[in-house]
């Protein structure tokens, strides 16, 4: 599934894929290069049954493009230094972006907060900080 997705464009099943649900904190990152995408900070139930964000975590790493497959139009996601195919952005999303990047499971590694340093991710540590005061 990981090489259909991330290789062919492909798309996994709603509800059947690994993260759709995943509400515990940390980041994810492209499947195949590794390059940070997303937190759990943005990530919200959008009732589509696929992981969804409101906003990339680091900009840089995401490349979109116009795809007109399935007589469709739709912006499509990629990641930039991997060049996976990871899903699609769509202007129906919350606040404050008003975006949905509905992402796949497959195309996605996730690191929970307490493996952030062992993993070489060490800097979003201070993403999830409880205010202390």
């Amino acid at each position: 599934m990981q090489y259909q997705v991330t290789r062919k464009n492909g798309t996994e099943l709603s509800f059947q894929n690994e993260f759709w649900d995943n509400k515990r904190e940390g980041i994810y990152v492209d499947i195949v290069s590794g390059e940070p995408l997303f937190s759990s900070l943005d990530k919200f139930d959008s009732g589509t049954g696929w992981p969804s964000f409101t906003k990339p975590l680091e900009p840089g790493n995401m490349v979109e493009r116009e795809d007109s497959s399935f007589f469709m139009k739709r912006i499509e996601a990629r990641s930039r230094y991997g060049d996976s195919h990871l899903g699609h952005v769509f202007p129906d999303g919350p606040k404050p972006t008003g975006l949905r990047y509905c992402m796949n499971s497959a195309a996605l590694r996730f690191i929970p907060k307490e493996n952030l340093g062992k993993e070489g991710y060490g800097k979003y540590l201070n993403l999830f900080k409880k205010d202390e005061g």
